[in-house]
């Protein structure tokens, strides 16, 4: 009896933990079947300024570079200057010891010894007529004859030994400039110094280019020379005006305005580019070393204290645009709106909304 009484116990714990089961399950699934209402947030309208821009690489140099080479061929015996001086034109900027040429410096010897002979024999000659010419004993125009022949004869040795003090030393007494001293054709700032005291350098000519001396350039009128991609040089035009920023220097801005614009591209990395120039402005106490790397923001167009919006919140359906502007809580009405120039981040609004607008927010 009493196992009777257990089994039938047990049934009905048995049965009522099926139902609870059952009617848990129920109630899970129905409770997750019940989403909760989406509340959308809203945002609005705002001034502000926006610049449309495309960017272009490059880096800053100066306008002209002048090299100065040597006249004549030696070793360099003294630098006045190292890089970062500044000279001014016509400034000695290096003396060359001449290393004559044994040939040259012979012949011009043998042409001098030559000259001081046929100098003593006209001399003598010379002197000669003059007693004659004293006594009346000869008439004037030979004497002068005589005279002649002796200053011609003057003029050589002097132009002989002019030679030999070139060949020796770069300079002659008589004409007072050395071809020996290296001078500055440009006031401006020394770039670079190739050459070290003790170097052998080479004289410019028409079969040789000749060594370098230094690099000379005004500092103070720089160009900025980059590249521009294919699909974006037909927006551009020379006088745009373009905003400098060089990583050297951190958050320093100068300003430009592009004076060149290349008729032919090149290929880089399987693109075409354009070169481009613009002039910089740059500032009184502004200062900006040759060969910096640069980026070039082009200013496309300017809008000041205009009404944009994030363009995330903007729908674009079939070329025309919508917000969804808040009509009543969380009521949305589809409204189109006039846009205008965009930076990518906000874009303009012409019409459609105001600054009190309320619309619903897109991306958060």
């Amino acid at each position: 009896m009493f196992k009777k009484v257990i089994k039938k116990i047990v049934l009905v714990l048995t049965l009522f933990t099926i139902v609870g089961v059952f009617v848990g399950t129920a109630v899970f699934l129905y409770q997750k079947s019940q989403e909760k209402p989406v509340v959308y947030e809203t945002t609005g309208a705002f001034l502000t300024d926006i610049i449309k821009k495309t960017v272009a690489t490059g880096k800053v140099l100066p306008r002209k570079e002048v090299v100065i080479k040597p006249q004549v061929s030696g070793v360099i015996d003294k630098l006045y200057v190292e890089a970062g001086d500044n000279v001014k034109k016509g400034e000695v900027i290096a003396r060359i010891q001449l290393i004559p040429d044994m040939e040259h410096l012979n012949n011009a010897e043998s042409s001098l010894h030559k000259a001081q002979i046929n100098l003593r024999n006209a001399k003598t000659e010379y002197e000669r007529q003059q007693s004659l010419f004293k006594k009346q004993l000869i008439g004037e125009i030979q004497f002068n004859k005589f005279l002649l022949q002796y200053e011609l004869q003057e003029e050589a040795v002097n132009s002989a030994q002019n030679n030999v003090e070139l060949i020796k030393e770069g300079a002659s007494k008589q004409s007072g400039k050395a071809a020996n001293l290296v001078r500055s054709t440009v006031s401006g700032m020394i770039l670079d110094v190739p050459v070290k005291e003790g170097s052998f350098v080479i004289e410019t000519n028409t079969f040789n280019q000749g060594s370098t001396i230094a690099n000379v350039a005004n500092m103070k009128d720089l160009i900025f020379e980059g590249r521009l991609d294919e699909s974006e040089v037909g927006k551009v035009k020379e006088g745009m005006p373009l905003v400098l920023h060089v990583g050297a220097i951190g958050n320093e801005r100068f300003e430009a305005e592009l004076e060149y614009i290349s008729p032919k591209g090149f290929e880089r990395q399987g693109t075409i580019k354009f070169e481009i120039r613009a002039a910089i402005k740059l500032p009184e106490t502004g200062f900006l070393r040759a060969g910096y790397s640069a980026n070039a923001d082009i200013v496309l167009a300017k809008r000041e204290n205009i009404l944009a919006i994030n363009e995330g919140n903007l729908i674009l359906e079939d070329g025309v645009a919508y917000v969804e502007v808040e009509v009543g809580e969380q009521e949305f009405v589809r409204t189109i709106v006039t846009v205008g120039i965009s930076d990518g981040i906000n874009i303009e609004i012409l019409s459609g909304i105001d600054i009190d607008t309320r619309f619903k927010k897109l991306i958060q």
